[in-house]
């Protein structure tokens, strides 16, 4: 199929307004650069908003603006990885609403604003040069939405825009390797959309952010699909890398206009060369030869280098008395990157002994715990994952907060994937936090993979919990195979079985460039410490068909576009071999469900019924959902939906239901006739009554007691237990209340009075009654 693409103007002809007036007012100089996407434009400015931080940007696209800001201490405190904190947060202001929490405040963070702080973090963490290790905030506040374009594409774009501070000299722009642009590229109906809204979104099967640095590199990208082609996807990428150069390129065109200087950072972390020649020499054989006794696994490989480094780091504090710290264990970890480097570049050699494009051992398990629902164990090398399928009614569906649905649409979701990592995966001590920012991301990301193959019309709301009993690489992937094999299990008809593979990188830079890769090995399914020492995370999940979900985490400034395809190509074939071994275990969903798993059905309440079957207040609805444990929700007006966890739970419901509901004498009972009533409750706004003994009591109203305004029954004498005669209107229409009346009977009229009593000849069961004719 060939795509029509609307990209706007082509590179060449590239279409930047620069605002480069030099006007000075009460907030110092302002600068705005602008680039049309056909017909959007996405616009940059700096220089007025939060004048003290180091570098402060504003980005707009329609009318969702984003603020951004960064600030770097020029204090060190070196780490083993780069001390920068992303944060992003939505104010509910900026959508014209007011938090419905208590406080009517903004209270923690919302799964939306950790998702999309991690998004950011991955696109700019890259592009520091190694060593920087001063502590660095970079803060995303939304200022303004429309609800036609989703700000977190403008939040990335405004991270490298900060260094249009005030106070130049400050920023962190100089440090970085490059500029930064992203794009989201939409496809809807065979037509490339770049920035597209939230309405073309609705129906777009791509879901693609790439972040781009210059000479058309790609820096990070995430994306969610529906089964997408692979060919399109690649294209999808093209077209969104040749955009980002478009930002790119105005951005870089200011920063001349504002004379950028370059910043010199105190110092750069690193070991000296000495001392990391001194290591080389005691440790790299050691090294080398713990990365080829193909017989470790990760502890005991782990052990072995462990005390390699050990002894190593000893003797260069023998030699260098005065080194710091780092600069001692920086030289061990220099020189064991290397040899590991070189064994996959050199020798085509990985730790565990597989060649770079194989897999590692992996077998499955469906139906592990019969009282589950659905479950399964995914076992890829030392990854181990533990899936297990929950079934729930759907009002037990996430709600999103206001801003989300605000920003997205999207109110609620019937299929949610929770992803833990408890610390005894890669034998550790921690604490069991439950949701930090880590397990969200992956959990997101398998959850991104599966939701296209789940039903829309699924009756019930699915939970998958996603377990990681051990951990040695790629357990969000491994999550996508678990839980596509358990909701198999437990019978969902998915569309398709769906698997996932990450795919690691190991590069060398050109000497005389080194933003240019000379060389490079992309390895398939890749080991915790390949992913450490290496340059890239490239996890792909998806059907035989096509693509679900991508995310692309590089640790190197940039990735030509011709590797990325080559990652994807890898990826792909991977994927087919892996779903191949699953459907060994399970091929297809189950016909039905499990005998133990929940029951929805609906119920029909006649309106003249549903007084009696919802109860004064909804007692009779909470008490049936107390004692059975079912959930009950309205569809239209004559029917219920009840939810039932247990086959068991629903039939104790219908018992419950059909004893509230039974027939009784009240079809005996004759519009505009007048009945004795006994008195069962003195109310304040009236009196209960009983028209026949086995009758819920109804309420009489203080309006129709007596042709008097009345406030309290007292003021007619009326006492429990007395009997009174009222005259019978049937029941409302819209709430099946039955409508009763003694003020009508207040006249001197003649009515034919039927009195329904205990002491008279009922046959409640046959429905006959003995009645006798009165005057009134």
């Amino acid at each position: 199929m060939r795509h029509l693409l609307r990209l706007g103007p082509p590179l060449a002809r590239l279409n930047v307004r620069l605002c480069h007036q030099s006007v000075w007012n009460s907030h110092g100089t302002i600068r705005k650069v602008g680039v049309d996407f056909g017909e959007k434009k996405l616009e940059i400015s700096t220089g007025k908003l939060a004048r003290f931080a180091d570098g402060s940007a504003v980005v707009q696209l329609g009318d969702t603006t984003v603020m951004v800001t960064a600030v770097s201490k020029s204090k060190p405190s070196p780490s083993q990885f780069m001390p920068l904190v992303v944060d992003y947060r939505q104010k509910a202001a900026a959508a014209g609403r007011i938090p419905t929490n208590h406080l009517r405040r903004e209270l923690g963070t919302t799964e939306n604003e950790i998702l999309t702080s991690r998004l950011i973090d991955r696109a700019i963490r890259p592009l520091f040069p190694a060593g920087y290790f001063y502590d660095t905030q970079v803060l995303c506040n939304l200022l303004a939405v429309d609800g036609v374009n989703d700000p977190d594409v403008l939040a990335i774009n405004g991270d490298l825009s900060f260094f249009f501070a005030q106070h130049v000299d400050l920023t962190i722009w100089s440090v970085f390797h490059g500029c930064l642009g992203a794009v989201r590229i939409g496809l809807v109906n065979g037509e490339f959309l770049v920035n597209p809204t939230r309405k073309e979104m609705a129906s777009s099967t791509i879901n693609l952010i790439v972040a781009g640095a210059p000479l058309s590199q790609v820096v990070m990208i995430e994306a969610s699909a529906e089964n997408v082609l692979q060919q399109d996807f690649c294209h999808a990428v093209k077209v969104g890398v040749k955009h980002t150069q478009q930002i790119i390129l105005a951005i870089q065109q200011m920063a001349r206009e504002a004379k950028v200087s370059k910043r010199t950072p105190p110092k750069i972390f690193s070991a000296p060369l000495e001392m990391i020649e001194f290591a080389r020499q005691l440790a790299s054989e050691k090294v080398y030869a713990v990365f080829t006794d193909f017989t470790h696994d990760k502890i005991s490989r782990d052990d072995a280098i462990n005390k390699v480094r050990l002894e190593t780091e000893e003797q260069i504090k023998e030699k260098y008395p005065q080194a710091e710290p780092y600069e001692v264990m920086e030289s061990f970890n220099m020189v064991s990157k290397e040899v590991f480097r070189n064994l996959v570049l050199n020798e085509y050699r990985r730790c565990d002994g597989r060649d770079l494009t194989s897999l590692r051992n992996i077998s499955c398990e469906a139906d592990i715990f019969k009282p589950l629902h659905g479950s399964a164990l995914f076992q890829r090398g030392q990854t181990q994952v533990l899936c297990s399928v929950t079934f729930d009614s759907l009002e037990s569906s996430i709600k999103t907060d206001i801003i989300t649905t605000a920003l997205s649409g999207v109110k609620d979701k019937n299929f949610m994937l929770h992803y833990e990592f408890p610390p005894y995966a890669t034998n550790e001590i921690g604490k069991m936090s439950g949701m930090n920012r880590r397990e969200l991301g992956h959990g997101a990301l398998a959850e991104k993979s599966l939701r296209p193959v789940i039903p829309k019309d699924f009756p019930f709301t699915i939970r998958v919990t996603s377990e990681v009993l051990e951990s040695n690489g790629s357990s969000s992937m491994a999550s996508a195979c678990g839980g596509s094999l358990a909701l198999m299990d437990a019978g969902v008809p998915i569309s398709s079985a769906v698997a996932g593979v990450a795919i690691g990188l190991i590069s060398k830079a050109n000497p005389e460039k080194p933003s240019e890769i000379q060389d490079y090995r992309i390895l398939t399914d890749i080991l915790g410490i390949e992913d450490y020492l290496g340059d890239m995370d490239f996890k792909l999940a998806g059907t035989n068909k096509g693509i679900n979900a991508l995310q692309a985490d590089v640790k190197i400034p940039g990735l030509p576009l011709k590797l990325v395809m080559e990652a994807i190509q890898q990826a792909t074939v991977a994927k087919r071999e892996i779903l191949g071994i699953m459907n060994k275990t399970i091929a297809k969903p189950r016909d039905k469900r499990k005998e133990n798993g929940p029951v929805v059905e609906n119920v029909r309440v006649p309106v003249s019924r549903r007084a009696r079957f919802v109860g004064p207040g909804g007692y009779n609805l909470r008490r049936l959902q107390a004692q059975t444990g079912v959930t009950i929700s309205q569809v239209d007006e004559e029917t219920f939906s009840v939810f039932a966890p247990t086959p068991g739970a629903m039939n104790e419901a219908q018992e419950f239901i059909t004893e509230i509901c039974k027939d009784d004498q009240e079809q005996l009972l004759e519009f505009g006739a007048v009945y004795t009533a006994t008195i069962m409750e003195i109310r304040d706004i009236g009196v209960m009554v009983k028209l026949y003994p086995n009758m819920s009591a109804v309420l009489l109203h203080n309006s129709q007691l007596d042709h008097k305004r009345i406030k309290h029954p007292s003021a007619l004498g009326l006492e429990v237990g007395q009997q009174i005669q009222v005259k019978y209107f049937g029941r409302d229409p819209t709430d099946g209340r039955m409508r009763i009346s003694r003020k009508v009977l207040q006249s001197p009229a003649a009515t034919v009075v039927k009195t329904l009593s205990e002491k008279q000849s009922i046959s409640m069961g046959t429905g006959n009654v003995q009645a006798t004719s009165t005057s009134s």
